[in-house]
């Protein structure tokens, strides 16, 4: 299905509130938030990034300064629109050689991305990634989730957003000994609209890329973490053992978001990936 126009009246940058930090003449980071959060999910990274690169942030469709009289349903049913998105930013403000760095479900838009424009794309950064959340019994995949479970997590988005987002943001995040972690997820969820949260979720959980991957030649480092209760170990190595051009390097961090739990390591591990320096 051709994927909807993005209305004229606004440039990609000004839709998704892009932000162009660091240094002019350095090497080009994309951070693309997941689902739940937006471009500040990235703030605790950005001074380890901020003096060597040209970093670029957006907010995707829905989510913190997205103008939300561009948003479509019809081009936000499935991720094609989303890498769609991250595409036209790319090619607007004319960005090649980039390492776009994707966290959760924006790992698989980063590389349908790549494969959809490779001239623009360097490297990817997969940060707890799955390509498939959906357990697959007739192939033995486990993707952590049974059609039973993600039918209850759609239905309960749909039927009590708020019931939702607290009990959704604490198990996303993980790290039970630091409960403010959780909160502070659960007031971004809170922030999107909860239509558009309807949307990326079922874009998100409904999606299998896995037949992608093995067309992906971009070189990629898939970063994974322990106790991750949306991308189990099995759904992650799935991603790095798939993809041609992969390493795999596990966090000594837990739950699914270390760019917000532990922002120091996660930054280093890109680092040392990008530069060959520990």
């Amino acid at each position: 299905m051709p994927i909807p126009a993005a209305p004229s009246r606004s440039t990609a940058a000004a839709r998704h509130h892009v932000r162009i930090l660091g240094r002019a003449d350095g090497p080009v980071l994309v951070l693309v938030h997941g689902f739940g959060t937006d471009q500040h999910a990235w703030d605790q990274l950005l001074p380890a990034f901020l003096p060597t690169h040209r970093v670029v942030l957006l907010d995707q469709a829905g989510a913190g300064g997205f103008d939300t009289s561009a948003y479509d349903r019809q081009r936000y049913s499935t991720l094609d629109g989303y890498v769609a998105d991250l595409v036209e930013v790319c090619e607007e403000l004319d960005l090649r050689d980039v390492v776009v760095v994707g966290h959760s479900v924006s790992s698989m838009i980063a590389a349908r991305a790549a494969l959809r424009a490779p001239e623009r794309f360097a490297r990817i950064v997969m940060i707890a990634p799955s390509a498939r959340y959906l357990d697959d019994p007739a192939t033995g995949y486990d993707g952590g989730f049974s059609a039973e479970d993600i039918e209850e997590l759609l239905d309960s988005l749909s039927r009590n957003y708020l019931s939702w987002t607290a009990s959704v943001g604490p198990m996303i995040m993980g790290n039970p000994d630091r409960p403010e972690l959780g909160d502070e997820l659960t007031a971004s969820l809170r922030e999107l609209h909860p239509g558009s949260a309807r949307d990326f979720a079922r874009a998100t959980f409904l999606t299998d890329s896995r037949d992608l991957l093995p067309q992906l030649t971009t070189p990629t480092l898939v970063l994974q973490c322990r106790d991750d209760a949306l991308a189990c170990d099995s759904a992650v190595r799935e991603v790095a053992t798939r993809l041609p051009h992969a390493t795999l390097v596990p966090l000594d961090a837990s739950g699914h978001a270390p760019h917000l739990s532990a922002p120091a390591e996660t930054a280093r591990a890109i680092l040392t990936h990008l530069t060959g320096q520990p």
